[in-house]
């Protein structure tokens, strides 16, 4: 009996245990060319460009030595937020309140320009319409300045927080996305990362591996507008109400051990 009562709880220590190479991220995966540490590793090379899509929000503003010409292009108070919640560098989606929202149509409507087609473009093909738009419209030279109003994403799964986020940058690694959003979970499933990508005319799913230090020269490596993060949950479930796995590993042991005590308890009596 003694020997079914050890086998049982080896079998669930054995069971419990997840190892280091599982949660480790950046590591040199055999079969892989490995990499040091200060070794160089060029970005990947990369022929896609990220086209603006409908429901996509434009950051657009105006310059000119005339700032009556300016101040006929800004809704009321815009600049003045821009500067009062960008510095505050807290992430906020600042653009959702000053920027211009491109409609289903692929359409922004602008003061004065009324509206122009920008989806389907990248921000410097949107940029040069933009421009080309408004010198149709004054003699005088007015600037114009179009980019995207952050990087939106969202994150599903064994994350420490799902949901639409905004990251205030050009660019942004797959680490920050993991980062804004609480890393991820103990039990997420490291090795399958899954992105949902927009892409002209449909969308893809990729799957990246964060164990692999290859990723760090992966075209997935940057993530895009709009990007949809899921990670995938490990079969080792949480037990409870236990918060990580240590201490459902404790629960478990802890009840196999009143069970045993118990047992002994009865078989002695009889």
């Amino acid at each position: 009996m003694r020997q079914i009562t050890y086998i049982l709880l080896l079998a669930i220590c054995t069971s419990s245990c997840i190892s280091n190479k599982r949660l480790t991220y950046l590591q040199n995966l055999p079969g892989n060319e490995p990499i040091g540490l200060d070794e160089l590793i060029p970005f990947a090379e990369m022929e896609y460009r990220y086209v603006l899509q409908p429901f996509d929000i434009v950051d657009i503003d105006f310059a000119s030595s005339n700032e009556e010409l300016t101040k006929a292009f800004e809704f009321q108070g815009a600049r003045g937020m821009r500067g009062g919640m960008g510095m505050g560098g807290g992430g906020g989606d600042i653009f959702y309140f000053t920027g211009y929202s491109i409609d289903q149509q692929g359409f922004v409507e602008l003061p004065k320009l009324g509206k122009i087609k920008i989806a389907g473009l990248t921000e410097d093909e949107a940029k040069e319409v933009v421009q080309t738009a408004i010198d149709d419209y004054f003699k005088e030279s007015v600037f114009v300045k179009l980019r995207l109003g952050g990087i939106r994403f969202t994150t599903l799964g064994e994350f420490g927080s799902s949901g639409t986020k905004v990251i205030m940058k050009n660019r942004a690694t797959i680490f920050d996305a993991l980062a804004m959003s609480g890393e991820s979970n103990i039990l997420a499933k490291k090795n399958k990362l899954f992105i949902i990508r927009h892409y002209d005319g449909g969308t893809k799913i990729h799957q990246i591996n964060l164990n692999d230090r290859q990723l760090l020269a992966s075209p997935y490596f940057f993530i895009q507008p709009n990007d949809i993060l899921y990670l995938e949950p490990m079969r080792i479930r949480q037990v409870g109400s236990a918060d990580n796995l240590s201490s459902s590993l404790g629960l478990i042991l802890s009840i196999s051990s009143s069970v045993l005590v118990l047992f002994a308890l009865l078989s002695g009596g009889l």
